[in-house]
């Protein structure tokens, strides 16, 4: 969850130190166990610039279904891994061809604009025409590179993406489902056709000259000298037990429910797909999954439709009772509509 206010997205820069911190893993578990760790502990005078990898990985968004998103039986036997990040937003692959950057900062600090300024300056400055696109891509020449999402507990943020510098597209392609009607919405007629990678721009790139670039747009864009931090000094035992939750399968697959009835649409802000279990008239489990960038809004439409009639007016006066900011409301005009459509 993220507040779509100008102050999130220019902030109000008060950051007196610049961290950075290379992790040279590729054990998608642990790296994301080390990004949560991180941003529980971010100070409000610093930014922190994380960067990472993972091998053979699909990540995908917090409220996204995995058996729909990804071809996991084909993914863990080819020796790949599955997880779930804390983040909303679509699914992603990921091999050791993409580089990921995580920002991590307290409200105060947290400048979307600035944070997207290093991504972009970096790559520019390799000869490459890199500007922001959509409501969390980066393209070069209208192709996609980098798709970036956002999250923040209290006053804790963090803004993290994709880079591919050499990725597998084939495999890319090979495990992540990506909907027709999605692929429609951006114009084109397949994932290979919308993703680029850097070194079709570059061919003499690497992932250590891009981490070099990164690290150096980071002290231009913010004025400040980076301190490079060591993952060796952090606490092991919190990061291992955060890694535990990121492979459990309860955190990355969840409860599958045996649905009586599904509702599923595309919207502007992303896809939802309701899956209902109804006896005797009643919602008596619920699951709502979407790949929309909002993570706590859809978790709320299934605590509501939990326990409801099935009947159109019911579950609108449940959804219509949901406590949200104006610019969600829009969101729940799109949800309702969509249930009133189904059952009639």
């Amino acid at each position: 969850m993220y507040p779509y206010t100008l102050e999130w997205f220019f902030g109000v820069i008060n950051i007196k130190y610049l961290k950075y911190i290379i992790s040279y893993e590729t054990d998608p578990y642990k790296n994301l166990a080390l990004e949560e760790y991180l941003l529980h502990k971010v100070t409000k005078d610093e930014c922190i610039l994380y960067l990472w990898q993972n091998e053979k990985t699909v990540v995908i968004g917090r409220n996204q279904n995995p058996w729909n998103e990804c071809q996991i039986n084909e993914l863990i036997a080819d020796g790949g891994k599955l997880v779930r990040r804390l983040s909303g937003g679509g699914a992603v692959y990921h091999d050791l061809g993409n580089l990921n950057f995580t920002f991590l900062a307290t409200k105060e600090n947290y400048n979307v604009a600035k944070q997207l300024d290093v991504i972009i300056r970096a790559v520019n400055s390799l000869g490459i025409p890199a500007i922001t696109s959509g409501r969390n891509d980066i393209t070069a020449l209208g192709r996609k590179f980098s798709g970036n999402a956002f999250f923040n507990i209290k006053d804790q943020c963090y803004h993290h993406g994709t880079i591919l510098v050499d990725v597998d597209i084939n495999s890319l392609s090979k495990y992540l489902n990506v909907s027709r009607t999605k692929l429609r919405s951006k114009g084109v007629d397949s994932v290979k056709s919308r993703v680029t990678n850097l070194i079709d721009y570059r061919p003499s790139i690497t992932i250590d000259i891009l981490k070099n670039e990164l690290i150096h747009a980071f002290r231009e864009t913010y004025n400040l000298k980076p301190i490079q931090m060591e993952v060796s000094k952090l606490p092991r035992n919190k990061i291992e037990s955060l890694r535990q939750k990121y492979s459990s399968w309860d955190w990355n697959f969840g409860k599958k429910i045996e649905f009586s009835d599904r509702i599923s649409r595309r919207f502007s802000w992303g896809d939802i797909e309701l899956q209902l279990r109804v006896e005797g008239g009643i919602i008596k489990e619920c699951a709502v999954y979407s790949d929309a960038l909002d993570t706590e809004l859809f978790s709320e439409i299934g605590k509501q439709l939990l326990g409801c009639i099935f009947d159109k007016n019911a579950m609108e006066a449940r959804l219509r009772g949901i406590l949200i900011d104006e610019d969600k409301k829009p969101i729940i005009d799109d949800v309702i509509k969509l249930v009133i459509s189904i059952i009639g």
